[in-house]
């Protein structure tokens, strides 16, 4: 893969779904891992953490990487409830997804706590799946990029480099309602934050940071979406459920 195209990633968030039995979706994502698409595409799958270590003994040797879904910016510590990074490593992790909008919408999470999970990441070996993406009323508003610039400047670490960082674009207004932006739309937001990763992790390596695109991604629009320059790969929710959907949009990348 040349340096002004990163090696794709298609990376599922299960969010709030899957039990022990969920496990047959994984062993149908490995089936469906054909040598072509290894070729082309990296998969990752981030389920609830109770199964992140399950899936990730299940995982080996099949190059689907597990990530988890956020982490704590502390190691260790009396915070009840809460996953480090450090664990998740620990559990077989090697991404993290951190600044979702649902994390930020239900949890009243800041792009300086983002920052925070962003660099607890990196200090575990993990690669940060870092979330940013403005709401319907910014878009309607037209503050849709200085939305997307200022919650990217807050939420990256200064440590990051193309080996440790995803930025995943998802206009929050798409989550989960089937409503998708134009791909002249997603084109422009993606331009922008390929722009600004110059500034924060350096020109050489801003070309290689992989920039999904997020939001009602589909089989039936991942072929156009994944063909919009600067987007490199897609952050897939509901669909991830389901192998034969993860799949169909994976194989984008073999047309």
């Amino acid at each position: 893969m040349s340096v002004d195209r990163p090696r794709p990633l298609v990376a599922g968030n299960w969010k709030m779904n899957g039990l022990k039995s969920s496990a047959k979706v994984l062993d149908e994502i490995h089936a469906g891992y054909t040598p072509g698409l290894k070729a082309k595409v990296d998969l990752a799958v981030c389920p609830p953490a109770t199964l992140v270590g399950p899936l990730a003994l299940q995982a080996v040797g099949s190059r689907v990487a597990i990530g988890g879904q956020d982490c704590h910016a502390k190691e260790s510590g009396a915070f009840t409830g809460n996953v480090s990074a450090e664990m998740l490593a620990d559990a077989g992790a090697t991404y993290v997804i951190v600044g979702h909008s649902e994390r930020r919408q239900y949890h009243g999470e800041k792009d300086v706590d983002v920052c925070a999970k962003a660099v607890a990441a990196h200090r575990a070996g993990l690669t940060a799946i870092v979330c940013i993406g403005e709401t319907r009323e910014e878009r309607e508003a037209g503050r849709a990029l200085s939305v997307v610039k200022k919650q990217l400047r807050g939420s990256t670490p200064v440590d990051s480099n193309s080996q440790n960082l995803v930025v995943a674009y998802e206009p929050v207004w798409a989550i989960g309602t089937g409503l998708t932006p134009t791909s002249a739309d997603v084109a422009e937001v993606h331009a922008l934050i390929r722009d600004e990763l110059k500034r924060l992790v350096g020109k050489a390596d801003s070309a290689r940071v992989r920039i999904l695109y997020g939001g009602s991604v589909k089989p039936s629009n991942a072929t156009e979406l994944m063909a919009v320059e600067n987007v490199n790969g897609a952050l897939v929710g509901g669909a991830s459920l389901v192998a034969a959907d993860f799949l169909a949009i994976a194989g984008a990348y073999l047309e």
